[in-house]
């Protein structure tokens, strides 16, 4: 059984920095990619941040030089460090994992798996 659990999320002011965590059970990590997906009321989920087993990265050009995606493999987590956070980053923020192709899909409908979400707001 594969869990995917984030946290970290709360209220943030504009500027300010948060850092989420993903912790995952019952995942192999082999070929896949896992990632950070965000979703605001009424939008589409949208690709924030990937990361592949070869720990190539890519990012939303929205998010480019403030957002970091990591991971500790011997922690089984992921991570994204978010800086320089802007109001319109509010939104709920997923991880998610799968074994797709490379380079890693930046559509939600390719990942098998996806933790239970973690709300991020922030404030100007």
């Amino acid at each position: 059984q594969v869990q995917l659990v984030e946290s970290g999320g709360g209220s943030v002011q504009s500027g300010g920095s948060q850092r989420l965590s993903c912790t995952t059970s019952g995942y192999t990590y082999k070929n896949y990619c896992m990632g950070w997906f965000r979703q605001s009321p009424g939008k589409e989920r949208e690709v924030v941040a990937l990361l592949d087993d070869r720990g190539i990265t890519s990012y939303a050009d929205s998010v480019k030089g403030r957002f970091t995606i990591s991971r500790d493999n011997a922690k089984n987590t992921l991570y994204l460090q978010m800086n320089s956070l802007k109001p319109e980053d509010t939104a709920m923020y997923y991880c998610a994992a799968g074994s797709v192709n490379f380079p890693c899909p930046a559509v939600a409908h390719a990942y098998n798996y996806y933790g239970q979400g973690t709300q991020v707001t922030v404030s100007s």
